[in-house]
């Protein structure tokens, strides 16, 4: 499982990852709640403390609830009530205090990924609209056959339409998902991959813009 660690204690952080890579996890780890915010979507879980050094955990679990469904535990040093409940109340799928067994930490590490996994349930990967194929989880597309080459950006944009395909997405929606927050996104730079995209493509009326809203992919036999 891909488990990034948002910890900004060094020691802390190394006995976690290490115990990790030792239980066949590939653990990745972030000191800053903006760096959690920015590659939390490459990772299967999170394991976030709160005492973080730019965004408090509480701010970041809110934020990364609000465009994604990844499990969440939090791993924190704060035992108190009010703050147990709030990071349950957030979306955190579990908390512990620390200090914390290993054993206890992975098994509830197994116990949120298969409540996350029944809930979510199996999924078509694979959107088709015409002659273009979109496999969201191979990551590649292909047009009339022929096999697209498209930077990660431009991909992830078209991901989040086609997971969406005939329903209308709006403009911040579409930067809260790509980027991971939408403050930490430039509006011009959708423009661009937009741009892009469609360039790409070659199918104009794929991909439609609604006036002063934002886009929607066309369903297949649209």
């Amino acid at each position: 499982m891909r488990v990034l660690l948002v910890e900004d204690d060094d020691g802390v952080a190394d006995a976690l990852v290490q115990a990790l890579e030792e239980n066949d996890h590939r653990p990745g780890r972030v000191t800053r709640g903006t760096d959690a915010l920015l590659t939390h979507r490459e990772y299967d879980l999170l394991l976030l403390d709160l005492g973080l050094p730019d965004i408090d955990g509480l701010e970041v679990l809110r934020k990364v609830r609000r465009v994604s469904a990844v499990p969440v535990l939090v791993l924190t040093a704060r035992g108190d009530e009010r703050s147990i409940v709030r990071g349950l109340r957030l979306g955190a799928d579990d908390y512990l205090v620390k200090p914390v067994r290993l054993g206890e930490l992975l098994a509830r590490m197994d116990a949120v990924a298969r409540r996350s996994a029944a809930l979510t349930g199996p999924a078509d990967r694979a959107v088709r609209v015409g002659d273009v194929e979109i496999d969201l989880e191979g990551r590649w597309v292909v047009v009339a056959g022929a096999e697209v080459a498209l930077t990660t950006k431009e991909f992830d944009v078209l991901a989040v339409l086609a997971s969406r395909a005939g329903t209308a997405v709006s403009r911040q929606q579409l930067m809260d998902e790509v980027w991971g927050d939408a403050y930490l996104a430039v509006s011009r730079a959708l423009d661009v991959h937009l741009a892009g995209l469609r360039a790409k493509l070659g199918r104009p009326g794929l991909i439609t813009t609604i006036r002063g809203f934002g886009y929607r992919l066309a369903a297949d036999g649209a």
